[in-house]
């Protein structure tokens, strides 16, 4: 049964590169996080139920399961620790596709050592941040396609709603803005928004009413 806490120093890579889980994990040692590398899927899904780790860096390309495969078996969208998806350049529409599954944000190949760092301390903190402050995403009252929204989107809509730009929602909840992008696309699609005007005219009508 999957902890409530993740451990706080713990990174879980999951990749079918030796070289890349290698390289990972030694510049995220020298930053004193605890890594632990999977060459598979199986492997790493069996750990990850035990104990949620701080943070997952995962691989879009797997023998076997699919980065997205894994992100649906593991129920990504209630999984408490951030999970980044590492993807090349044509791999976008996979990467948004893994944001639509739960992942918290995707990282581009080719990778420095320090983006990749700063990325992971990024979330983590954004995670603790959200986890402290329970309920965030539930401030905003119910409106027609409110119940439709994951709580990652409520967070991202109250951002909007209060007028937060991509960069700043982003820099917020530790994701990049082109993932905000994404999160804003996919809440305007549901609530029939046409625009984000249309998007904070729909939430502030429907608020100031109750």
């Amino acid at each position: 049964m999957v902890q409530n806490a993740s451990a706080s120093d713990e990174i879980h890579i999951v990749d079918d590169d030796a070289a890349v889980r290698d390289a990972l994990a030694v510049v995220l040692t020298l930053e004193g996080y605890h890594v632990s590398g999977f060459a598979d899927g199986h492997s790493f899904l069996a750990a990850a139920r035990t104990r949620p780790p701080a943070c997952i860096i995962l691989d879009v390309h797997m023998p076997g399961r699919s980065g997205l495969d894994i992100l649906k078996e593991l129920n990504a969208k209630n999984y408490p620790s951030p999970i980044f998806i590492i993807s090349g350049q044509g791999d976008i529409p996979m990467a948004v596709e893994a944001i639509k599954h739960g992942a918290f944000d995707f990282i581009e190949k080719p990778f420095d050592a320090e983006t990749v760092v700063n990325r992971v301390r990024e979330a983590i903190e954004a995670t603790a941040r959200q986890q402290s402050r329970a309920g965030l995403g539930d401030q905003l009252a119910q409106f027609p396609g409110s119940d439709q929204l994951t709580s990652r989107e409520r967070e991202v809509l109250n951002l909007i709603a209060g007028g937060a730009s991509n960069k700043e929602a982003g820099r917020q909840l530790g994701i990049s803005p082109r993932t905000i992008e994404v999160h804003r696309a996919r809440i305007m699609e549901k609530l029939g928004a046409k625009n984000a005007a249309d998007l904070v005219r729909i939430v502030l009508t429907e608020t100031r009413g109750t």
